[in-house]
């Protein structure tokens, strides 16, 4: 088992003792960063700098030497899994991602492949395999996908979308023909996460990005359903250590408890609750993750010290708490605002004692 000096993201996921609340960022490798720009611009487009393990590598790899965050996230795309099974995944300047085809009929979908990641993904396990030697045990890794819920909206509607039609008119009209996309891409998910945990990613998380946009009743028949089969087929012992999973629904909120049930380590929230809430409701089930508000990171160092402190103290004491922003950091935001938030979060962290292991 290879020693990692700073193991304080895994033992607080597991909420084990820790220093200090640990802290990482969504999307910390991305375009905040004039490094990532550069690289980017080497690539030639986003597509290739996630195809080049190299590339991938270096730019997971840059926020780490800017900023004392307790974890690296693989640098990829949640539809690469899409796109490994054949709907042909590109980006369009200015509109974002979108697919040569998309799925419209029972047809479709059941021609859908279940890709190898080995194969069809190998240069996602490359990156991880590279990533981790690159750490050399620095911090750990944390490997993702998107959940097939958030999947499922981009598969059918052919990209990004605000209204989801087609996918909500599946739900409604033909329920069991969705349920059938589901449940492809549940296993292929389930397979695609272990396999970045057999190729180093010591802890994993699903991005269920679109599951707040849905009633109570779909959400966990078409959503966390399918959520709860990847957590159960997981690989959750690895190179002798727990490998803890965090599951993400942004707009989730109201659905906390049912999240928690999943056998999941962690829940991620979004800015819209209160952690010190959300502690109260899921008691010592599970460790929390989050939730200062992107926008936050406008604001000057003193502001965004005062908000961190906030949520660390709303919070409470004991382990359990992954410091992290409710979404992706905006691509705007001044670096040396994020230094702020880093420092902010270790500080505040170690005054509220994390050492002890806390309840609700």
């Amino acid at each position: 088992m290879q020693i990692l000096n700073n193991d304080r993201l895994l033992r607080a996921l597991l909420r084990q003792p820790v220093d200090t609340t640990p802290i990482w960022v969504m999307r910390q490798a991305g375009r905040y960063l004039p490094e990532y720009r550069a690289t980017r611009a080497r690539a030639g487009s986003f597509m290739q700098l996630c195809r080049t393990p190299e590339l991938a590598c270096e730019v997971t790899l840059q926020p780490l030497a800017r900023f004392p965050l307790d974890a690296a996230i693989l640098f990829s795309d949640i539809l690469t899994v899409p796109d490994a099974m054949g709907l042909g995944l590109y980006f369009v300047e200015g509109e974002g991602p979108r697919f040569e085809r998309v799925l419209r009929s029972a047809a479709d979908i059941d021609a859908l492949p279940r890709p190898d990641p080995e194969e069809a993904l190998a240069y996602v396990m490359d990156a991880v395999r590279m990533i981790r030697r690159e750490l050399d045990g620095r911090v750990p890794l944390i490997g993702f996908s998107g959940s097939p819920w958030t999947l499922a909206t981009y598969m059918v509607e052919g990209g990004a979308n605000r209204e989801f039609a087609h996918t909500k008119g599946l739900l409604y009209d033909q329920p069991a023909v969705l349920h059938r996309l589901l449940t492809r891409l549940a296993d292929t998910v389930t397979d695609y996460l272990n396999a970045q945990i057999r190729a180093g990613a010591q802890a994993v998380m699903i991005f269920d990005t679109w599951g707040g946009i849905l009633t109570p009743a779909a959400y966990r028949d078409f959503s966390l359903e399918y959520m709860h089969r990847i957590v159960d087929g997981l690989i959750r012992e690895h190179e002798g250590r727990r490998v803890p999973v965090t599951l993400f629904t942004k707009g989730g909120g109201q659905w906390l408890e049912a999240m928690a049930d999943t056998g999941c380590d962690a829940l991620g929230l979004d800015w819209t609750i209160d952690i010190g809430d959300a502690r109260r409701r899921v008691g010592d089930r599970v460790a929390l993750q989050g939730n200062l508000d992107p926008a936050v990171l406008y604001a000057g160092p003193e502001r965004i010290r005062a908000e961190a402190a906030a949520i660390v103290s709303a919070y409470g004491g004991g382990s359990g708490h992954v410091f992290n922003l409710g979404h992706g950091i905006h691509p705007h935001i001044d670096p040396e605002h994020v230094a702020a938030l880093v420092d902010a979060v270790h500080l505040a962290g170690a005054t509220a004692g994390r050492s002890a292991v806390g309840g609700a």
